[in-house]
């Protein structure tokens, strides 16, 4: 039998290695990239823990360290989206484009300012090290011997059953908020499967990218959603006098993000059917092993 306590803390170690690597990267901010996967870290860090290492100290600082990083990433992930929105718009288009998210632009400075002010505290430090000795010597709620499926494999059932369970509350026509709480499920049910990967690594891979896929819908669609809030905003912001081309070209950026959005919605269910079948088939191996 895998040993599940083995699994969590490789799989914190991994999440500290990670987390170390990119923080020079993140405080300098030539690439983007770095908080992402710092952000990403944390998440997978969060989802280990709750495989079967109650630290509850330890998570609540990885919250916090999610929540400094996770202001400039959803900045940048804005900027990002509505700038690629605006693929094919004229020079003067482009410049009413930048006129429109400066304050976006200012918001992310000083979101980033504040990261710094985290990443450079001693508050980090003594989180770094927290977790170190968690992915060293961390104690494991002992799942019992006579459970089926193995305990790897095991992991992904609360995280499945609950993104299963949220699905069909849903009606045909569900509110924005509930797709983005749907997604949150599905990121779960992912971290989850990547840990118990070496449980059934094939089926195990196929679930992970069916369920990438599916969060990538609804992340679209949440991009979407929070792109057309921003833009009223931003308008709004601006306050009167808004020059003409300004208001044309946001006019043309809601376009395309709802045209983005219908198309999400469109796919979501099929894709969620995939990540439902695979998870039901994982959960059904008879064999830690493939």
């Amino acid at each position: 039998m895998t040993d599940l306590g083995g699994q969590i803390r490789t799989r914190l170690g991994e999440q500290l290695a990670e987390l170390t690597t990119r923080t020079d990267g993140a405080r300098k901010g030539t690439d983007p990239e770095h908080v992402h996967q710092m952000r990403v870290a944390v998440r997978r860090a969060r989802a280990a823990l709750k495989a079967g290492m109650p630290l509850p100290e330890l998570d609540a600082e990885l919250k916090w360290l999610g929540s400094s990083l996770g202001a400039v990433r959803d900045l940048d992930v804005q900027l990002d989206n509505l700038r690629a929105q605006a693929v094919g718009f004229d020079a003067d288009e482009l410049r009413a484009v930048e006129t429109l998210l400066h304050s976006l632009v200012t918001e992310r400075g000083a979101a980033r300012r504040k990261m710094l002010n985290a990443l450079r505290g001693k508050r980090y430090t003594r989180l770094l090290k927290s977790l170190a000795e968690a992915s060293k010597s961390g104690k494991v709620v002992e799942t019992p011997e006579e459970e089926e499926p193995p305990p790897l494999i095991s992991v992904i059932r609360k995280p499945h059953r609950k993104l299963m369970r949220a699905a069909e509350a849903l009606g045909e026509d569900p509110p924005d908020d509930d797709l983005h709480e749907l997604r949150i499920h599905g990121k779960r049910l992912r971290y989850a499967a990547e840990m118990a990967e070496p449980a059934a690594r094939k089926k195990i891979r196929a679930l992970v990218k069916a369920t990438k896929d599916f969060q990538d819908i609804l992340g679209d669609h949440q991009d979407a959603v929070i792109a057309e809030e921003t833009i009223r905003r931003l308008l709004s912001d601006l306050g009167d006098g808004v020059p003409v081309d300004v208001v044309f070209v946001a006019g043309r950026l809601v376009e395309r993000e709802r045209a983005k959005k219908s198309t999400c919605r469109a796919h979501w269910r099929s894709a969620l059917a995939d990540v439902d079948t695979l998870a039901l088939t994982v959960l059904g191996t008879d064999s830690p092993a493939e």
